[in-house]
Formats: structure tokens, C-alpha cells, sequence
């Protein structure tokens, strides 16, 4: 049996989330705090109590994700689940990669905290509200999504984002061509497009001043080698060397998330389970897509414990 640990992204928090596992475990609650003393924020506070508003916040979601996460591999290890072991790769969707490196010890938990607060607020700065748009494509393949996009732009910026699933593409860009988009779909092979309720254009050229802040913010942060090796999304191969780790995360801001390659690469390099560590079950439902790999979601006490009990050396 070869396993990896996967980590969610934006889209996936709620309120309420973590809170069960700050009340159930010490070691749960004190990733929360020293995620709110990194920040000097009362970030815990949003993400158990609200409103929803501020936490879908792109700089709150980024940070409150990773910390359910971290929160959550943080028991794990209490419950003696340790990185190698029988885990053999670690890889997460968009913000997902920052939860993934500190995961397997690549990046310090404050520094994370620090640099998806940096990413969000960048990302959500790079574009002024209004002017981009996402779109999920249901039913078209990465091929016709890039035709679509390529005939939708019109001069501005449409392009594939997030390859996520066989018949599941999201595409980014500016607001009229995303929108022109939507209206072309179906003669591109989408049965469906759908706008998405974002802050902004993900994962597409609109984002390059978010690039740049993080570039400036990574070359200021310590990058170790990973206990085991990240499949980094704009690759969707596997990747150990921290200063390729570090080239990766400013490609990844621009650059497509490569989330269906990815559940391949894992595939193909002997994966046969997943779990989903962190909030929601966005990306165990879409591994249960892929034949041949067993998803399952580590989010609760109840998860947590059978997770340990399935996986502790």
C-alpha cells in the first residue's frame, strides 16, 4: 500500500471549521494559536464563529485552510503517524501546496501562516473587484477548454486554471471574456459553465503583480527539503530541492493548477489511497474519479482517530 496526503484549497472552508478538533486535542488548539500569533490576528475567532463574509476572504481563507490542516497533522503525529512511513508523496490544490510543505516539514508553520496571508491579500490586489472572473467548465476536457478559451478572449485574458478532473476544467480571466466564455461553452463541448463566486482571476496572467509579491516574499523564507517528495501542481511530477520548491510557488500563482495529471502522477508512482487532510471532501471526491485510488477524508475527531489507526507505525 503506498499512500499520499493531500491538502485542500480555496473553496473548501466553512464556518465552524477546526473547531471540533481545537476542543478535541491540545496539539490542535496550539497550531490554531501560534497561527494567530504569527499573524497577530484572531483568525480562530473568524473561522469558528464568523461571519462568513470575512472568512471567505481570500488573505482569512488561505491562512484559516492551511491551519485546519496543519491542525489536523499535528494529531496525526501525536497519534504516531510519521512522515515518511507509509506516506510516500504530499501534494495540495493552490494554497493546498503551502499546507503540503509544511506538512512534511518544508516550511515552518508560522512562515506559512505568513505567506498565504501575503498570497491572498496579493492575489486579491493583483485585479480590481469586478474586472476578472472564473468559470467551471463541466463536461469539456483540457484540449476544448483551451479552445475555448483561445476563442473566447478576444484580446484580453481567458485561459485554463485548473485542470482538475476528467470533464472538470476551471478557466480565468477577465470578466467580459470569461463571460463571453460562458455564453460559447457548449459549442466547445462544455454541458455545462458555471461563473464561480471568486474575489478573483486565479491562476492566470491577471495574477502577475501576485507573483512577484510572492517571489519577493519566498526569497525571504527558509525552504527545507521535504520529508517526502511535493507534487507540485504547476509540474504535476515530483519535486524535493527547496530552491525548485521556491521557483514553483511564484510559477504556481500565474501558472495552471494540474490537479488531474496530478492524481495520475500518483497513480502511476503506486498510490492507491489518498487522504484528504483539512477541511471539506472537494478533493477526496474528485480522487473517487480516478480508478484504481481509494479517497478518504481526515477533518474530524472521528477521521482523525481512524486515520491514526489505519496508518500509525
Amino acid at each position: 500500500m503506498s499512500i499520499a496526503f493531500i491538502f485542500p484549497g480555496q473553496g473548501s472552508q466553512a464556518v465552524g471549521m477546526g473547531a471540533e478538533l481545537a476542543k478535541a486535542y491540545a496539539s490542535a488548539r496550539a497550531v490554531f494559536d501560534e497561527v494567530d500569533a504569527a499573524l497577530g490576528q484572531n483568525l480562530s475567532k473568524i473561522m469558528w464563529e464568523g461571519p462568513e463574509g470575512e472568512l471567505t476572504l481570500t488573505e482569512n481563507a488561505q491562512p484559516a485552510l492551511m491551519a485546519v490542516s496543519l491542525a489536523a497533522m499535528h494529531v496525526l503525529g501525536e497519534k504516531g503517524v510519521k512522515l515518511p512511513g507509509t506516506i510516500t508523496y504530499v501534494a495540495g490544490h493552490s494554497l493546498g501546496e503551502y499546507s503540503a510543505l509544511a506538512a512534511s516539514g518544508a516550511l515552518s508553520l508560522a512562515d506559512t501562516a505568513r505567506l498565504l496571508k501575503t498570497r491572498g491579500r496579493a492575489m486579491q490586489d493583483a485585479v480590481p473587484v469586478g474586472e476578472g472572473a472564473m468559470a467551471a467548465l463541466l463536461g469539456a476536457d483540457l484540449a476544448q477548454a483551451r479552445e475555448l478559451a483561445k476563442a473566447a478572449a478576444e484580446g484580453e485574458i481567458c485561459e485554463a486554471a485548473n485542470d482538475n478532473a476528467p470533464g472538470q476544467v476551471v478557466i480565468s480571466g477577465s470578466k467580459t471574456a470569461i463571460e463571453h466564455a460562458v455564453a460559447l461553452a457548449p459549442k466547445f463541448g462544455a454541458r455545462r459553465a458555471v461563473l464561480l463566486p471568486v474575489s478573483a482571476p486565479f491562476h492566470c496572467a491577471l495574477m502577475r503583480p501576485a507573483a512577484e509579491a510572492m517571489r519577493e516574499a519566498l526569497a525571504a523564507i527558509e525552504i527545507k527539503s521535504p520529508a517526502v517528495p511535493l507534487v507540485a501542481n504547476v509540474l504535476a511530477e515530483a519535486v524535493t530541492d527547496p530552491e525548485e520548491i521556491r521557483t514553483r510557488l511564484v510559477e504556481q500563482v500565474t501558472g495552471m493548477v494540474r490537479w488531474r495529471e496530478t492524481m495520475l502522477y500518483l497513480k502511476g508512482n503506486g498510490v492507491d489511497t489518498v487522504y484528504e487532510v483539512g477541511a471539506g471532501r472537494v478533493l477526496s471526491g474528485i480522487a473517487r474519479r480516478f480508478d484504481g485510488i481509494e479517497a478518504k477524508s481526515v477533518g474530524t475527531p472521528e477521521e482523525l482517530d481512524a486515520a491514526a489507526a489505519a496508518l500509525a507505525a
